[in-house]
């Protein structure tokens, strides 16, 4: 039985990351679950937001299930992580969030986020059915910036062409076995040409290999004017790190916020799902969080681990409360809190 890793987060992370284990349980996905501490409580118990235990966690089981966890805006707040690999070594990190810290530690070189109009959620848009692949290992997010004088700072951005042809194949693949026809790769290479340019040609040499998907680009800010004059004329879109992080979130607004958007991170050797929300603290504890961004997420590890079954059921239940509206938290225009959410989908499944 495969055992998964729960990060429950900070803020209404541990609230709706229960709620996602809850649906699980409740539609009889064959898992166990290891809880870890991090965040603000490994902070408070153990002096570190991700102690040893969490990578020790990841090692043996390869899945993560994360809530959103916290990071300030600004000042000289780093993660350091120092944990054991499989030969005794001990290897060192320091990076300026926990996510990243996940992301660069394990290798997640990819971010994947599908935008999806569902009935009953409120938006400007229909017919939106896109998936946004993200890189993430390097760019300007690679974090190498200094200050230069006292009124003067640097970042210095990093394109790679391996890394580049990484991230491709896996978005090229991903449509393969999704049946996706056409990806998008965003750059600015018109004002970039040494570092977007090199993104885009290794992109399009990997999308040669693949001549049943359909292969175009945008410039960046063309992309986002694009987006939301006509969203659903989009399948797939392929993008370095810091764009891919704007587009996701624009994206994620054009389909009902980023309370409804899953995401997933993957590497060669681990795979980690996560509601790409922030922890929302002034409503933590108050049961009124909602679970769907987190949900989704657990469909997407459910269809990574070959359940297809169980995510479609689980899918089809949560649709099924927001046509519905009646039992849906309030930013889904309900009264629900999130018990009260998760107990309907838990209802639809009985059903089903």
């Amino acid at each position: 039985m495969q055992t998964i890793t729960v990060i429950p987060g900070d803020g209404i992370g541990p609230e709706v990351a229960a709620a996602a284990c809850a649906i699980l349980q409740a539609a009889g996905a064959p898992f166990r679950y290891e809880e870890v501490r991090s965040g603000q409580r490994a902070e408070r118990e153990l002096g570190t937001p991700l102690p040893g235990e969490v990578f020790e966690s990841i090692a043996r089981n390869g899945i993560v299930l994360k809530g959103p966890t916290y990071t300030p805006f600004g000042g000289d707040y780093r993660v350091r992580v120092e944990r054991k690999n499989s030969d005794g070594t001990i290897e060192r990190g320091d990076y300026p969030s926990i996510t990243v810290a996940l992301r660069k530690s394990l290798g997640l070189f990819v971010n994947v986020r599908p935008i999806k109009n569902y009935a009953g959620v409120a938006s400007r848009y229909e017919d939106v059915d896109l998936v946004i692949f993200r890189e993430n290992s390097e760019d300007l997010y690679a974090g190498i910036e200094r200050m230069v004088d006292a009124d003067t700072a640097e970042a210095i951005k990093i394109i790679s062409r391996p890394a580049s042809e990484r991230v491709a194949r896996f978005a090229y693949d991903y449509c393969r076995k999704t049946g996706r026809r056409r990806l998008t790769i965003v750059h600015k290479a018109n004002v970039m040409k040494v570092t977007d340019g090199l993104f885009l040609r290794t992109a399009e040499a990997v999308g040669q290999q693949y001549p049943e998907i359909a292969t175009d680009q945008r410039v960046i800010d063309a992309l986002c004017m694009e987006l939301v004059v006509k969203p659903e004329s989009f399948d797939g879109l392929l993008l370095p790190n810091l764009y891919g992080d704007i587009v996701s979130d624009l994206a994620a607004g054009l389909v009902g916020g980023l309370g409804v958007a899953p995401g997933a991170n993957f590497g060669p050797q681990c795979a980690m799902f996560e509601a790409v929300h922030g922890t929302a603290p002034d409503i933590a504890g108050q049961d009124i969080a909602n679970p769907m961004a987190m949900i989704l997420s657990t469909v997407m590890m459910l269809r990574y681990l070959g359940e297809s079954a169980v995510a479609d059921r689980i899918e089809a239940a949560l649709a099924a409360v927001l046509r519905e509206k009646k039992t849906v938290t309030r930013d889904l225009g309900g009264n629900a809190g999130t018990k009260a959410m998760t107990a309907a989908i838990v209802e639809k499944l009985k059903k089903q």
